[in-house]
């Protein structure tokens, strides 16, 4: 391939114990496992190569230096170089990231100072980068062919790049982790035949149903579990709640992937409470070895500090952590946000992952919860995947969002095909407008009830409802909340629910989406058609009630409605002026249909569809400009972390700037993501102590109780959770 003078030499890393590896030895080894990811996406050879020549800038004295204490170097440029002499773009760009981020590619005019691929490729060995060229001789690059599917639309040339840059990526640092640790830290999960097994036997007694109920269930479950065996393709499931929609997609999912020989599982959903619902359930039947989580609040520390770990459980919490790295266990559990995110982001610790998303069924729960601003790129996102990364997606909800015309000309194949004699069979509950009324009345009607759910748009009505029958039975929740104490209290309302004790709950809409609790009675303030029925799916959830006493109250609250809200809003009115029963997929249809149109022009509000089309900032392939705009979130939050008796040591952690991502994961337990307004307002009241410009410590005890979070008003009530 090429001659290196002097080889044993140059290295690439040197071990805590004094073991030496060369470059030569890194670059084999990347090479060898770069090409065994891209092969799941008929790329080989091409992860080959790009391994190969990754790190020849590192073949030079002036990384020896850098070894042994010396100043940073650029050693990323050369590999980036040769590729593209050998008219290689993929691999140039990923070569020139791989340290710092996927770069724009910039134009032929930018000056060799610049970060853009382009700039890069000025850059002359001897004075801007070490002369490599000293040590290597003749360079022979290893033959390699991109697949067709990648040429032949922009997007698919972009999508390609951040794919086999994941290769490259996560071969570097799992070459470079063996190396430094002298063994294999990884793997070591059951398979996915296995995993089917355990399934199975968990479901075997509930083949005998003992009502009618239990009996439908059942259907969906076994049509899953028939279904498993169709072509790799875009599905969706459409089952009402109470249906068994959790077990029922493992059901798919699992049978799917040992068909096919597929090793991984992904459901991808909105909130952080589904997936730590979502993860418990498949921990209890897979093995809790087998599921990893992968959000911004989950921790891998038991109850008590680190050293208090047994060793079985410290080696569980150290895999896990690992796995969240690149998620190559074979079930993963993540959010939408942190998903999407990563598809379009230029950064190494996002990107990582990406290779291990190819060959996977993905499973998208919730998904009407994919923001309407990022609609288009999400769906071109999964279309992608699934038409040339060898995956099946799956959109998993009770409210299936009309998005055939967006994915046309792939169709989407219904898995359960009766879906309006499903909705018919399921209906437990009557709907009910009661038009506008204000909080003394509503507060009234709510006191009245022994079990009564209410949940309203904004964080700020719910904790001034709240106000109104806090004391016994009374709950309040909300994102102003931490997970911790969002936690506690669920565990209690579920307890109550279960006694028939006293159980008022006020909440946002966090509550609405696969929290697994049921009330006699719900009343939901008028909001989007799916969010109504989400919360209607909260009322009778057994079905041990009839359905005319089992009553869902819509209601428009005092006060203007929320811009952000106004859309959806008249898309429900429109479908309750035309449909009787609001319930039915007719009327869900409808809905969306007229919600996609009036919103029409916010459906890829960053415009990523079009910079992939046409470029940015001058840039052709503008990866890094794509990856700063594309957020699922129109506004970043900030974290406020809340100290108590139990936390202290970790937060005086905080205070001497002794982070790590394990503290982050365990003191994320006790945190509150607040928008800039609130930040701002805060800070203007002497509350927070700041740590960065993103976070700070909540220094006045009297702004947070544990009953209703975060003292605040005025703040839309929808959460995302990174």
């Amino acid at each position: 391939m090429y001659y290196i003078k002097d080889g044993d030499r140059y290295l690439a890393h040197i071990s805590e114990d004094g073991r030496e590896q060369t470059v030569a030895e890194h670059q084999w080894g990347v090479a060898k496992r770069a090409a065994e990811f891209a092969a799941a996406f008929q790329s080989k050879e091409m992860g080959w190569r790009c391994g190969s020549i990754h790190d020849l800038g590192k073949f030079t004295l002036e990384f020896l230096d850098r070894l042994h204490g010396g100043k940073k170097i650029d050693h990323s440029t050369a590999g980036a170089q040769e590729a593209f002499r050998a008219k290689d773009i993929f691999s140039a760009m990923c070569i020139a990231g791989h340290h710092g981020g996927l770069p724009d590619s910039g134009t032929r005019f930018d000056d060799c100072s610049g970060n853009t691929l382009y700039a890069k490729l000025k850059r002359e060995p001897g004075k801007q980068i070490p002369d490599y060229k000293k040590v290597v001789g003749e360079i022979s690059i290893p033959e390699a062919t991109p697949p067709d599917f990648c040429r032949k639309e922009k997007f698919s040339f972009a999508f390609y790049t951040r794919m086999l840059f994941s290769c490259l990526v996560d071969a570097d640092f799992l070459d470079t982790e063996c190396f430094m640790n002298g063994e294999q830290p990884r793997g070591r999960y059951e398979d996915i035949s296995t995993l089917l097994e355990r399934l199975k036997d968990k479901v075997e007694p509930w083949w005998e149903a003992k009502n009618d109920l239990n009996a439908k269930r059942c259907e969906i479950l076994r049509r899953c579990f028939d279904f498993g065996n169709q072509i790799r393709d875009l599905y969706s499931l459409t089952v009402p709640t109470g249906g068994g929609k959790t077990v029922a997609t493992l059901a798919f999912a699992l049978t799917h992937a040992a068909f096919h020989q597929m090793p991984r599982i992904i459901y991808v959903v909105p909130y952080v409470s589904i997936i730590e619902q979502t993860a418990g359930v498949f921990r209890g039947i897979l093995g809790k070895e087998n599921v990893v989580e992968h959000h911004s609040n989950v921790s891998f520390q038991r109850e008590g500090k680190t050293d208090d770990f047994d060793h079985e459980e410290g080696e569980w919490a150290r895999r896990q952590a690992l796995a969240t790295e690149n998620w190559d266990a074979p079930v993963i559990v993540t959010t939408a946000v942190q998903f999407f995110e990563s598809l379009y982001s230029n950064k190494v610790s996002k990107c990582r992952k990406l290779h291990n998303i190819a060959n996977s069924v993905i499973i998208f729960d919730e998904a009407q919860m994919i923001p309407l601003t990022s609609l288009k790129p999400c769906v071109s996102a999964i279309a992608e995947l699934v038409k040339n990364y060898n995956c099946t997606a799956v959109l998993c909800t009770a409210t299936q969002p009309s998005l055939q015309e967006y994915f046309a000309p792939m169709p989407i194949r219904e898995i359960c095909p009766d879906v309006g004699g499903l909705f018919d069979f399921f209906q437990r509950v009557t709907y009910q407008n009661l038009g506008k009324i204000n909080n003394s009345e509503l507060s009234d009607r709510l006191k009245k009830q022994k079990q009564v759910l209410c949940v309203v748009n904004t964080k700020a009505q719910a904790q001034k409802l709240y106000r109104e029958f806090a004391g016994e039975g009374g709950f309040h929740l909300s994102t102003l909340m931490t997970p911790n104490h969002r936690r506690d209290k669920l565990k209690l309302i579920r307890l109550r629910l279960k006694d028939g004790s006293d159980c008022r709950v006020v909440s946002t809409s966090l509550i609405e989406a696969g929290v697994d609790l049921d009330f006699p009675t719900v009343y939901r303030e008028l909001a989007g058609l799916d969010s109504i029925l989400q919360a209607g799916g909260r009322c009778n959830r057994e079905g041990i009630r009839t359905r005319s006493e089992s009553l869902v109250y819509v209601f428009q609250a005092e006060g203007k409605i929320p811009p952000m809200f106004m859309p959806n809003v008249k898309a429900t009115e429109y479908v309750m002026e035309k449909y009787e029963e609001i319930y039915l997929p007719d009327a869900i249809q409808t809905y969306f249909n007229f919600l996609h149109k009036i919103r029409e022009t916010e459906l890829d509000s960053a415009h990523i569809l079009d910079m992939l089309e046409n470029g940015a900032n001058g840039s052709v392939l503008p990866l890094r400009t794509v990856a700063e705009r594309f957020r699922m979130i129109d506004s970043e939050t900030k974290t406020v972390y809340i100290p108590n008796e139990e936390n202290k040591e970790e937060i005086e952690k905080l205070r001497l700037g002794l982070w790590s991502k394990d503290l982050l994961r365990e003191i994320g337990q006790d945190s509150v993501n607040v928008y800039p307004n609130h930040w701002k307002r805060l800070d203007q009241m002497g509350a927070l102590e700041m740590l960065n410009e993103n976070a700070a410590i909540l220094c006045r005890s009297d702004l947070y109780r544990e009953d209703i979070g975060l003292d605040m008003e005025g703040e839309e009530g929808i959460g995302w959770f990174l």
